[in-house]
């Protein structure tokens, strides 16, 4: 894989911080897009772009550096090389719901339009992260005797994990679902009833990363069962589902934005 992308002298550009910065400034362009469906100013849009940045990456680093604690035992500085990649990104969205609910109550936004808002920015950002962890060399797949296996430099923790395997690329599987599901929460955005993108990422997200586990090779079952993320999207769709099912329901039809001029 090519963990670092280029270097001048001892200053080093890795792949997944560039990666991760582009899926930054293309989810903070997409919230500025679509932001007057949630009835944001600009600076509402950039205020809670960087609360949910800082809350994002805190939670995923937190919920991986939990879960992975060995590899950081003996190098406590390594839990804050962030740019070495590991990020779970179930805790990522955990703590930015709930900086983000903090921030809009304080606000007196609609928490419902503005996580409306964040559905197609959140895929593309997670599109750009996966495609970082396919060129670090994490999140890897299992072993694989399909056309599309992968085979990882010698010394890489996939090839160390499974010496002389080719193995699924599952974090570019997972980058392609979402920038295909990016048209889908855009269209919802503009179109469709207020919670429906909302919902229908929670749904989508959750059962394509049930499903995507399968093909991990990096993730451990808990009772040979299942892995920490496909218990969190056993919770969660049920409670997407109901979300939709009462957003379809009940919510009313306001998909365009009201002539409410908006302060710059």
């Amino acid at each position: 894989m090519y963990p670092v992308l280029f270097s001048i002298g001892n200053f080093s550009i890795r792949s997944y911080g560039a990666m991760a910065a582009a899926g930054f400034l293309l989810g903070y362009y997409l919230v500025n897009v679509n932001r007057k469906y949630a009835k944001m100013s600009s600076d509402q849009a950039s205020t809670s772009l960087f609360v949910a940045l800082i809350a994002g990456i805190v939670g995923a680093r937190l919920f991986y550096v939990i879960q992975f604690f060995d590899q950081y035992r003996h190098d406590l500085w390594e839990i804050f090389r962030i740019d070495h990649g590991g990020l779970v990104f179930y805790g990522g969205f955990i703590l930015t719901i709930a900086a983000l609910w903090v921030y809009t109550r304080k606000s007196k936004l609609d928490i419902i339009r503005v996580f409306d808002v964040y559905a197609p920015a959140l895929a593309i950002a997670h599109a750009c992260g996966r495609i970082g962890c396919f060129l670090n060399g994490c999140c890897w797949g299992r072993p694989t005797t399909l056309f599309f296996g992968v085979t990882y430099p010698q010394k890489s923790s996939p090839a160390q994990c499974y010496p002389g395997e080719a193995l699924y690329p599952v974090q570019l599987f997972e980058a392609g679902e979402q920038i295909a599901l990016f048209f889908l929460y855009f269209y919802l955005v503009r179109h469709a009833r207020r919670g429906v993108a909302m919902s229908s990422y929670i749904i989508l997200y959750g059962v394509l990363r049930f499903l995507n586990e399968f093909m991990r090779g990096d993730n451990d079952k808990i009772l040979e069962l299942f892995t920490v993320s496909q218990l969190i999207g056993i919770v969660i769709v049920p409670i997407g589902a109901a979300l939709l099912i009462y957003f379809l329901r009940y919510a009313p039809k306001e998909n365009e934005p009201k002539n409410t001029k908006l302060s710059d």
